[in-house]
């Protein structure tokens, strides 16, 4: 069962993009997400929340040279976990390991989505995800 109290953080300037990734998350049971379109409303929501975002998934081109994201990510305390997709466009290199990761996918698609969820909330058993019972 998904952990329900995951924050998720979607930052896009298209809203059917914003919409489509919030459908994958709510298809996998993750439905406490909040989709933003600038980042203006990307840094305010990271400066004021109370309590960090357990995941953000940025469109890399989203910053458009106002920000690095990848500097403003690796030490941010308010993002446990970071996936910044279309990194080509922001030309970002592609990081497959730690915190934040990069793609350079145009849009996250289901299974990119179950991968990254089974690193943001290891509890959970995903479609794939072998489990043997003894």
């Amino acid at each position: 069962m998904p952990n329900k109290s995951l924050r998720i953080l979607i930052a896009d300037t298209q809203h059917f993009h914003r919409m489509r990734i919030e459908r994958l998350f709510n298809q996998l049971g993750y439905f406490r997400v909040a989709p933003v379109q600038g980042v203006n409303e990307l840094l305010s929501l990271m400066e004021y929340s109370t309590e960090p975002f357990d995941l953000v998934v940025v469109n890399g081109a989203l910053a458009d040279g106002q920000l690095n994201l990848l500097d403003f990510f690796v030490d941010n305390p308010q993002a446990r976990h970071v996936f910044i997709f279309d990194g080509l466009q922001a030309q970002l290199p592609i990081i497959a390991g730690g915190h934040v990761q990069v793609s350079h996918a145009a849009l996250p698609e289901l299974a990119s989505i179950t991968q990254l969820m089974a690193t943001v909330d290891p509890r959970q058993p995903f479609i794939g995800t072998v489990i043997s019972v003894r």
